[in-house]
C-alpha cells in the first residue's frame, strides 16, 4: 500500500483560464480517476492548508491518496503529466510505501549519524 501526497499552488496559466476551462480540467480529471478508483485507489481527502499551521509548507492546496501499489502511483503521475497539470499548478509530491508506526520509529531511532541518504536503512 502506498501513500501519495500532493501539495500545490495555482500558476498564472491557471488564472488566465476561464472558469469554464478550469471546470473542464477537473471534469476530465474525474474521468481518468474513475479507472484508478476501480483499481482500489482511495482519495482520503482534499484540504486548504491552514494559515496557522506550525512550520507550514508554502503550498495552499493538499490532497492525500492511498493506493494499492506503485502501479497506481505511476498511473496518477502519468495522468497529471498528460493533462498538463504542472502547467497550471506549481506542485510538490511525496510518496512512499506505508509502514507500520513501529517500523517507522525504529528507522528514525536507528538511523546512523553517517547516513548520506534518507534511503539508508
Amino acid at each position: 500500500m502506498y501513500l501519495y501526497i500532493e501539495m500545490w499552488n495555482v500558476t498564472r496559466e491557471w488564472l488566465k483560464l476561464s472558469v469554464e476551462k478550469r471546470r473542464k480540467v477537473f471534469t476530465d480529471m474525474e474521468d481518468r480517476i474513475k479507472e484508478m478508483k476501480d483499481r482500489g485507489v482511495e482519495n482520503l481527502g482534499w484540504a486548504l492548508n491552514d494559515e496557522h499551521t506550525p512550520y507550514r509548507s508554502d503550498y495552499r492546496y493538499i490532497t492525500v491518496w492511498k493506493m494499492p501499489s506503485k502501479d497506481e502511483v505511476k498511473m496518477l503521475e502519468e495522468n497529471l503529466e498528460s493533462v498538463g497539470w504542472y502547467k497550471y499548478f506549481s506542485q510538490a509530491n511525496s510518496r512512499g510505501e506505508m509502514l507500520a508506526r513501529d517500523k517507522a520509529i525504529d528507522f528514525l531511532v536507528n538511523i546512523k549519524e553517517t547516513s548520506t541518504s534518507f534511503l539508508d536503512a
